[in-house]
């Protein structure tokens, strides 16, 4: 019986071995997230993160009779809602790790990383009174919501995407915050300076974030986002700090240098030479940014490409001007991982669903939980080189929870069908375990296969 119990493999024992291959406790430790009473802050983080892979809210699953946790609500809620924790240094710690200790051993030095950032909309829309909560404008609907900007910076090698930080940005716009602060928060923790930023701008946030990664030894040789943060100033920002960058570019009033000119966009593409024929890249041009403040121009080569789905076109920019053309496509591409990141994280991992908690401290906690899910996901998935998505073995670590607890209700009967033949017949223990292999032999093949009966066969 103990050797079926030991040679079960779950969901669980792939959560346990994250949880130690990347030191989950001394990461949670370094970023100031610690026991203050009750349970260590490590076996709430573990419980949290299976928690999705039940298929249950807290509240149902701590009300079952699977539920195997002495931990209650009170002490998810305590863990989640710490002004203290330093999550974004948690992510930073957790991703540079995995990054060095995993994915760059696998990944050729000659393919280029990159940074890819984006936002999307954390939707509370059915809420009234969350912590800093505003009217956020969605570009995709083109409509507002009510939620929060979830600015997101990850980091990729063509295989393998990994969240590296993310700010959860309500609205620097005072009459667009539909919520206050709190007001009894302490300023010198973390949890206030994550209120702070939160009502600063993309733009700024986005150079903040770059600049943390790299602080913390995560670099990439380019950094990929579209059109909503290709402002001229901010890819200056970025070059200052030796950020190379490729971004989109949309029809604006901003203008490039081109031969003594100085132009728009659309301007821009009337002006350069076509390429003959139905390319798909069909020209591109260096032009100047800006100005540095020792007069030396910063110059830029700009890529017009055919737009697949209309009959218009497409501007890409790359800072780096000694790339092909056709390189720079290839690489923008590459900003679909991101896409793909949030399509998993708000569909499987319930990312905005799972606690419904007025606290910014709690939404920060929640988000950063559901990326250390990703991360282990994606852990799993290059590990084994395994063709299935990220949904697909979602799915099935689903499957072996459910799996588990059936298993798990055959040997608790099997263990009282023991207790009873010892204490109601004086069998020895070599007889005891013939019956139980008879009374096993005889169950459905459904209940043999749950109870991995071949181990139990091989060890008999």
């Amino acid at each position: 019986m103990n050797q079926i119990v030991s040679d079960f493999v779950s969901c669980r024992n792939h959560i346990d071995s994250f949880f130690a291959n990347y030191r989950i406790a001394s990461l949670l430790k370094q970023s100031n997230i610690v026991k203050e009473c009750g349970t260590a802050p490590v076996a709430v983080m573990r419980f949290i993160v299976a928690l999705v892979f039940t298929g249950k809210n807290l509240f149902r699953y701590l009300q079952t009779a699977q539920s195997d946790t002495e931990m209650g609500k009170d002490t998810v809620s305590r863990f989640l809602n710490s002004v203290n924790a330093n999550w974004r240094k948690f992510l930073y710690l957790l991703s540079a790790t995995v990054i060095k200790e995993q994915i760059r051993p696998l990944t050729s030095e000659k393919t280029p990383k990159v940074f890819i950032l984006d936002d999307s909309l954390y939707n509370r829309n059915r809420s009234k009174k969350v912590e800093l909560l505003a009217r956020i404008h969605d570009h995709n609907e083109d409509r507002f919501y009510r939620g929060f900007r979830l600015l997101t910076l990850g980091w990729s090698d063509g295989t393998t995407y990994m969240p590296v930080s993310f700010s959860l940005l309500s609205s620097s716009n005072e009459k667009n915050r539909l919520a206050p602060m709190r007001e009894d928060i302490d300023k010198r923790t973390n949890g206030f300076k994550r209120r702070l930023e939160s009502m600063t701008k993309s733009t700024q946030m986005l150079v903040e974030l770059v600049s943390q990664a790299l602080g913390k030894g995560i670099t990439a040789d380019y950094l990929l986002f579209d059109s909503w943060f290709a402002f001229p100033a901010t890819i200056m920002r970025l070059l200052d700090m030796k950020v190379q960058v490729i971004c989109m570019l949309k029809a604006m009033k901003t203008t490039y240098g081109y031969q003594g000119m100085e132009l728009t966009i659309k301007e821009l593409y009337r002006y350069v030479r076509k390429k003959p024929g139905r390319a798909k890249v069909l020209a591109s041009c260096v032009v100047t940014l800006g100005t540095k403040d020792d007069g030396t121009e910063v110059g830029a080569k700009i890529v017009f490409v055919r737009d697949r789905s209309s009959k218009n076109w497409l501007a890409l920019l790359s800072t780096d001007i000694t790339l092909a053309d056709e390189e720079v496509v290839k690489l923008y591409r590459r900003r679909w991982d991101i896409e793909v990141f949030f399509k998993m994280v708000k569909s499987h991992l319930n990312l905005a669903k799972e606690f419904q908690s007025r606290s910014y401290d709690a939404l920060v906690a929640h988000t950063t939980i559901v990326f250390c899910r990703y991360i282990m996901l994606a852990v799993a998935q290059r590990n084994t080189k395994d063709p299935r998505t990220l949904g697909t073995l979602f799915h099935a670590r689903c499957d072996e929870f459910r799996q588990t607890s059936f298993a798990e209700a055959l040997l608790i009967v099997l263990a009282l069908f023991q207790q009873g033949l010892k204490e109601f017949t004086d069998a020895a223990s070599k007889q005891i375990r013939e019956l139980l292999e008879n009374f096993i032999a005889g169950l459905p093949a459904l209940m043999r296969r749950a109870l991995l009966i071949p181990a139990f066969e091989r060890a008999a």
